[in-house]
């Protein structure tokens, strides 16, 4: 920066910061930053005779809201945004970034050190830091002679882990020779991470061909992928699914997955517009495989209606519908996961 421009941390609650900003995004094309909610947990800006002429955001761990002047795009304001993100973000004990951009700007974040994870036609998927991909691949569990052995896989969330959960488990094991169970690692459910990883180890424990693996971060999240520059709103979901698609292709690759095995969803739309696009592009290189739902008494089994139970005190209607590891966990926390609950925590999706 030259002595004229001053790097700033803004608070966007701030009326005269938020509409500098905002204008500054829709001048870039960062379509309908005036209208969305401000989801960051810090940002930065750098000004020149107190005009905002370059900015850049984070949520958790993934960098966001970069946009530079047009008429300053030579690098190095896109450096030190970048720079600034990172040493701040470094400074809370976070060294592994992720970033979501055009594929226009592929090249940009790449000159500073980021590495190439997926890539479509309209997004593009970055990291950086002391985590890469290839070493999540390198520590998951293998079977001798892996490369000729049929192996499927399955990712969950486990909001918690129920009989449908388990019945879908033994319905790809009983179709392969080993199965990997990816548990979504982002931290954003009713049950923890460490909870919902647990109980879904607890109740595969007596299949000898299952292996529950945590996803670390390259199951794509939901709540960190940035809608602000698709076309339509309604578009995340098919453009976050390809994203998905694209990077787990790269990690079946690797550990010759053959086949992904998606729950049936009569419950979630959600979940079913993200079943629909993984099945447009995971194949070929992975077969996709969609199984019923689990029914007991004409009653489609889901973690939706768990959930429910708890927050209604009335766990005991669901014994029946998960294992009696899971039951005996809720039960003796369920006024922890009331109290979570009355908090706001997710009661819908599985």
């Amino acid at each position: 920066m030259n002595y004229a421009q001053q790097l700033k941390k803004l608070n966007l609650k701030e009326t005269h910061y938020y509409k500098q900003w905002a204008a500054l995004l829709a001048q870039e094309g960062i379509k309908g930053s005036s209208q969305v909610s401000v989801d960051v947990d810090g940002c930065f800006g750098i000004f020149e005779d107190q005009r905002l002429i370059a900015t850049g955001a984070y949520q958790k761990n993934v960098l966001k809201y970069i946009a530079v002047d047009a008429n300053y795009q030579d690098g190095k304001l896109f450096n030190d945004i970048i720079s600034a993100l990172i040493n701040a973000l470094s400074q809370q004990g976070i060294f592994h970034f992720f970033v979501f951009t055009k594929p226009i700007y592929r090249k940009s974040f790449e000159f500073v050190g980021f590495k190439l994870l997926a890539e479509t036609a309209l997004a593009v998927l970055l990291e950086a830091g002391d985590v890469s991909l290839q070493q999540f691949i390198a520590q998951v569990p293998r079977l001798e002679n892996q490369s000729t052995r049929m192996i499927s896989a399955i990712v969950m969330n486990a909001n918690p882990f129920t009989l449908g959960h388990r019945y879908l488990v033994t319905q790809a094991a009983q179709k392969s020779d080993f199965v990997y169970i990816f548990v979504v690692s982002q931290d954003v459910s009713l049950f923890t991470t460490e909870e919902r990883f647990k109980l879904v180890q607890k109740g595969l424990a007596d299949l000898p061909n299952v292996v529950v693996v945590p996803s670390s971060e390259y199951m794509v999240s939901y709540a960190t992928f940035p809608s602000y520059f698709l076309p339509e709103s309604q578009d995340v979901i098919e453009y976050q699914t390809a994203l998905d698609a694209q990077l787990f292709k790269k990690i079946a690759t690797q550990l010759n997955i053959r086949q992904r095995f998606l729950g049936e969803e009569p419950f979630s739309k959600t979940t079913a517009l993200y079943n629909k696009a993984l099945q447009a592009n995971l194949p070929p290189e992975v077969i996709v495989e969609v199984l019923p739902r689990l029914e007991t008494a004409e009653q489609v089994i889901s973690a939706t209606q768990v959930r429910k139970a708890i927050q209604s005190g009335a766990i005991e209607t669901i014994r029946t519908f998960v294992p009696a590891t899971t039951y005996q966990f809720i039960k003796q926390n369920q006024a922890t996961l009331q109290v979570r609950i009355q908090k706001g925590m997710q009661v819908d999706g599985n």
